[in-house]
This record gives structure tokens, sequence and C-alpha cells, in this order.
């Protein structure tokens, strides 16, 4: 048994470039809830980051 964890999956789908639609669980789930929270934390944190570079 694997214990998943979705948001550090989210976060890890943002520093890949992967879009926050491809979200791959059940939408209205708390996976899904997670998952885009971890998303949308690092995608903000790559976004200040390259900010900060211009």
């Amino acid at each position: 048994m694997t214990d998943r964890d979705p948001a550090a999956e989210g976060e890890r789908a943002a520093r890949d470039n992967i879009p926050a639609e491809a979200n791959p669980y059940l939408d209205g789930s708390d996976d899904h809830a997670l998952w885009a929270a971890g998303h949308e934390k690092a995608a903000g944190a790559i976004e200040a980051t390259e900010s900060e570079g211009r």
C-alpha cells in the first residue's frame, strides 16, 4: 500500500509545468482540493521567482 500525498503531487506537477486542469482527482473530492492547493502554492512561488528576475 502506498501513501499518496495529493498536495505534494500538485506541487510536483506545477514544477513540471503541468497545468492545473490536469488534476487527476475527482472534482469536488478532498484529494482534488489538496492537489489544487499544492499546485497553486508551487505555481505562485515559481511565478514570484520569475518576476524577481526581470
